[in-house]
């Protein structure tokens, strides 16, 4: 009986360090998926609208992406072309010398879905964005965006 009493103990003890030790490694796996989110956001999404270099904003981008939300108040949607050709024909924020500042608010991760919240201070726009991001062949690529002009 003793002996018995002893294997459950063991037993249970050893189900509670696997269940720790997978939540640990979830927990390091979605900050390492943080991480690389983060990168694309600062490497390529916020320098690619700064340069309005479009090549690099498509590397951020699933094909089939779709943009909504509202600009001053005015409803906004578009396509992924639609917003990429919009960007090709206008002049840069660098170019413009207007301040620019892309900044990262919340990355949240669930397995290979993610959202991210930022903030683009560009021209006179102050834009609070919501990226969505799905995991496709290892690379993490937006494939929602909901913008909403918050300035004053």
């Amino acid at each position: 009986m003793k002996k018995l009493l002893l294997i459950i103990a063991l037993l249970a003890g050893n189900c509670h360090y696997t269940r720790a030790q997978t939540q640990t490694k979830m927990r390091t796996q979605q900050q390492t998926d943080s991480t690389a989110i983060a990168d694309v956001l600062e490497q390529k999404y916020f320098t690619g609208i700064y340069e309005g270099d479009i090549e690099k904003l498509k590397t951020v981008y699933h094909t089939g992406t779709l943009l909504f939300g509202d600009v001053k108040g005015q409803p906004y949607a578009k396509t992924l072309s639609e917003y990429l050709d919009g960007v090709a024909h206008r002049q840069s924020p660098k170019d413009s010398g207007k301040p620019f500042k892309g900044t990262i608010v919340d990355i949240r991760v669930t397995n290979s879905i993610a959202i991210a919240e930022v903030n683009v201070k560009m021209y006179d726009f102050d834009y609070r964005e919501y990226l969505s991001f799905h995991r496709i062949d290892g690379r993490w690529l937006i494939v929602n965006k909901m913008i909403s002009d918050v300035a004053n």
